[in-house]
């Protein structure tokens, strides 16, 4: 494309956010924002009219997921290419993502270094997939537009993934805005079932009772996932109970636990090489009870856990439930034992 033409329209429902990503993009003379747009359905009626080049899309959008957006976008503007920036982790949602013959997935917590690099090889064509995401092989999508079949001689562009000292896929989030933080959730829980894999849930009864409402709707069968223990939903504070002594948690009790479950549900799983995703919010309720230390040293369990099952882990800290603990230090001290940190 010649320079000064591209057309980017960027669609992301925080503010803040789609206003970090027009500074960013105006970094590229070449690059001109000609709309912004809060909101899935509107997505694809601004698609439509403008035609831009280049969609910058989320996908945790209100009223139709950045994922559905992308498949109508392909009817509506076949041409436009596609960058996701989301702030999920999934390999299944990235997976997902690519399918409906978009360019590239960048997480939003390494958006800072990835961005433009990523903008840049999309447009040329390339593949381009955030560091975290990199070592899975995304190469063997079909694009939906022309039924071709990228390889990795045909200019696949690749971050090599960096090292880090806590586990792959141990994420954590700190949030305040519960509706956001479903919406995350049901992403994380709802694509790894969607997949065939399995899921462990061991969180309060309102967010158990709100997650299988909001799963549902997602389109799963989750009767039918519960009965064959591909689906296990736990209390909180009963999963505590399993292994908690003294006021810490025990790293053999803990192992055995969370072990014994991660090989039911593995086991119920309906693919060959099967993943566990695992959220929990045990974590949250040890600082509520004001006793942090106990959380941190679970989280460093969460890591053994990790390398040992090679599971998918989202622990989350509702902020207003925490306060009187969550100081600065704390804050850290927690963040440094996990892969990804977000906030709502």
């Amino acid at each position: 494309m010649a320079a000064s033409s591209i057309q980017v329209l960027v669609v992301d429902d925080h503010e803040p956010w789609r206003c970090w990503v027009c500074l960013t993009l105006q970094k590229r003379p070449e690059l001109r924002v000609i709309d912004e747009v809060s909101d899935g359905h509107q997505a694809v009626q601004k698609v439509q009219e403008l035609q831009p080049d280049l969609i910058v899309l989320d996908i945790g959008l209100p009223t139709l997921n950045g994922i559905e957006v992308a498949r109508r976008i392909r009817t509506h503007a076949p041409k436009s290419k596609i960058l996701f920036l989301s702030e999920n982790r999934s390999l299944d949602v990235a997976e997902e993502a690519l399918r409906t013959g978009a360019g590239g997935y960048v997480v939003k917590s390494e958006a800072a270094n990835e961005l433009l690099p990523a903008i840049k090889a999309v447009l040329q064509d390339k593949k381009f997939v955030s560091a975290g995401l990199a070592s899975q092989d995304f190469t063997d999508y079909p694009d939906p537009r022309s039924g071709y079949r990228p390889h990795r001689d045909h200019g696949v562009a690749f971050i090599p993934p960096r090292s880090v000292e806590t586990a792959g896929h141990h994420e954590v989030g700190f949030y305040s805005d519960d509706h956001r933080f479903l919406d995350h959730l049901t992403q994380f829980i709802g694509a790894v079932l969607k997949a065939g894999n399995a899921a462990i849930v061991a969180a309060t009864e309102s967010h158990r009772d709100r997650l299988r409402s909001r799963l549902q709707a997602y389109g799963l069968d989750l009767g039918t996932a519960i009965e064959r223990s591909r689906y296990i939903a736990l209390d909180a504070a009963d999963a505590l109970s399993r292994f908690m002594v003294n006021g810490s948690p025990d790293p053999t009790l803990f192992m055995k636990a969370f072990g014994d479950l991660i090989l039911t549900a593995a086991n119920a799983s309906q693919v060959k090489q099967p993943r566990v995703a695992i959220f929990g919010e045990c974590v949250h309720l040890l600082c509520v009870e004001g006793n942090a230390e106990a959380a941190i040293q679970m989280e460093k369990l969460g890591n053994q856990l990790n390398k040992t099952y090679n599971v998918e882990i989202l622990c989350a800290y509702r902020l207003g439930g925490v306060k009187s603990v969550m100081d600065e230090q704390i804050y850290q001290r927690i963040s440094a034992e996990h892969s990804t940190v977000y906030s709502w």
